[in-house]
């Protein structure tokens, strides 16, 4: 456990909703790799394990970044904003973040001619989430 974060739970008293929107952010690149939601479970399991949980939507539960491809994401940085209903989670990942095999989640750019593909896959999705069909 990461002494530093064993608190977090209590420190951080949610907003109205029960949830608080995270800003996932390589600490290195600067990059933004994700935007989550994290609940008071979330936040336990992040203060234990130092790592990024969040709450996924369409599993309807909280799951660890990386329990099913290894892609963990370490927190280093914890930011709160002025308002106090949203984080920035500076973490060291390891590996992409986006489920479709990119380094992040916003991997897209809007030009004249439409959204196009900015970043190159860093990894196969098919291998690392055999289980899941892929046609988007």
């Amino acid at each position: 456990m990461q002494k530093i974060w064993s608190g977090l739970p209590e420190w951080l008293p949610l907003p109205a909703g029960g949830q608080i929107a995270a800003i996932i952010q390589d600490a290195a690149s600067g990059m933004v790799l994700m935007l989550v939601d994290l609940n008071q479970e979330a936040l336990a399991r992040l203060a234990a394990t130092g790592r990024v949980h969040y709450y996924h939507p369409g599993k309807r539960k909280v799951v660890a970044k990386g329990e099913a491809s290894g892609h963990f994401q370490e927190v280093v940085e914890i930011r709160l904003s002025c308002g106090g209903d949203q984080l920035v989670l500076k973490v060291r990942p390891a590996g992409g973040a986006c489920e479709l095999g990119y380094a992040s989640c916003f991997f897209r750019t809007l030009g004249p001619d439409g959204w196009k593909i900015a970043d190159p896959k860093v990894f196969d999705p098919e291998e690392v989430y055999p289980e899941i069909a892929f046609s988007h």
